[in-house]
């Protein structure tokens, strides 16, 4: 039997990163943009630094994949880190969204009220959402930075402000993400249905869920199947 969800939802909230396009190709964009910022600082070809930030991306590196080319190029990290991190945070993320998805919002909009809820720093957030071209697509952003720290995901608290928005109930709502480390532990406090779209790219396709509380209700390769799967199930785990 094929996954499904409730046919009388109300309200479909959506991640961002990896749900609504590849996190890897905003990656890829950030990469450039600071390869041809230190080009332009320090002469070394962008076509070159891009190469060498790439590969450390696919080795596996995150979280330090500046310090390491720093380090590989015999460069002290002090100031230079973080002008890095700025060029790449603050940069025209040249991303787009997933094959038709556009459409497919368009359609779900007829019919359910849409929201987002993502992590992540502000400016780099709100940057991706113009570049995707979202804010026509959907009526409420929650962007959690704003919020704070602390309600980051997995807190309920975003769920409930976009829940209390668009004044519907928690079952009556699923919440669609792909990082199971995360996306789906608040909402699941809740009561509301989850779905996880688990791209064979996405940067968390391989993880799975540490206890139920962390795993989706329902699982699709990709957004498209979403659709397919709105009706048939009419009680909650």
């Amino acid at each position: 039997m094929k996954p499904s969800l409730p046919a009388n939802l109300k309200a479909i909230i959506f991640d961002l990163d990896d749900t609504l396009y590849l996190e890897r190709d905003y990656v890829a964009s950030g990469m450039r943009a600071v390869a041809a910022w230190i080009e332009e600082r320090d002469g070394f070809p962008s076509d070159e630094t891009f190469i060498q930030l790439w590969d450390l991306f696919v080795a596996g590196v995150r979280g330090d994949t500046f310090n390491r080319w720093l380090k590989n190029r015999g460069i002290e990290a002090d100031g230079n880190l973080a002008e890095m991190v700025e060029a790449y945070r603050h940069h025209d993320p040249q991303i787009v969204l997933l094959p038709d998805v556009k459409e497919l919002l368009n359609r779900l909009r007829q019919h359910y009220r849409l929201g987002i809820i993502t992590d992540g720093p502000l400016g780099s957030q709100q940057q991706k959402v113009v570049a995707l071209g979202l804010e026509s697509l959907f009526e409420e952003i929650v962007f959690t930075a704003e919020l704070g720290e602390e309600y980051r995901k997995p807190s309920k608290v975003p769920f409930q402000r976009v829940l209390r928005t668009f004044g519907v109930g928690a079952a009556d709502s699923v919440y669609v993400g792909d990082n199971p480390s995360k996306d789906f532990r608040g909402a699941r406090l809740l009561g509301m249905w989850t779905a996880r779209i688990r791209h064979v790219e996405g940067l968390y396709s391989h993880l799975e869920p540490e206890s139920l509380l962390d795993a989706p209700h329902v699982e699709f390769p990709t957004l498209i199947h979403l659709e397919d799967a709105l009706g048939g199930v009419t009680s909650l785990d």
